[in-house]
């Protein structure tokens, strides 16, 4: 069993969620989150004034997966997740973790059958 935690631009994460779907991933958890990479924030004017934004708004996809979805999944992601062909700079990252257990909390099933 594998965590995919992915970080992607807010706009992708419908092209995302269809494009799991189309690898019958249809489990995911999805949190705003603020970070920066190499994109390291932005100017915004508000009232007149400018100030630099520090941190960019993202949205982070929790994803477990038993070890056969690992790749589709990440293809996935992948495929819905990049801006135009070749991707560009701020598109996001793609983590993959081991998840020693999964327990669903309703039935007490332990490992890959909770998933």
């Amino acid at each position: 069993m594998k965590l995919i935690i992915a970080l992607i631009q807010p706009s992708k994460l419908e092209a995302v969620k269809s494009a799991l779907t189309e690898v019958a991933v249809f489990r995911l958890t999805v949190m705003d989150v603020q970070g920066f990479g190499r994109q390291k924030g932005h100017i915004e004017v508000y009232r007149g004034h400018e100030f630099s934004v520090n941190l960019v708004r993202k949205v982070q996809l929790q994803i477990a997966v038993n070890e056969e979805f690992v790749e589709p999944t990440i293809e996935a992601i992948i495929r819905g997740g990049r801006s135009g062909e070749h991707g560009e700079i701020g598109d996001g990252k793609i983590f993959v973790v081991p998840l020693d257990d999964c327990i669903r909390i309703r039935t007490g099933e332990r490992g890959t059958e909770a998933i």
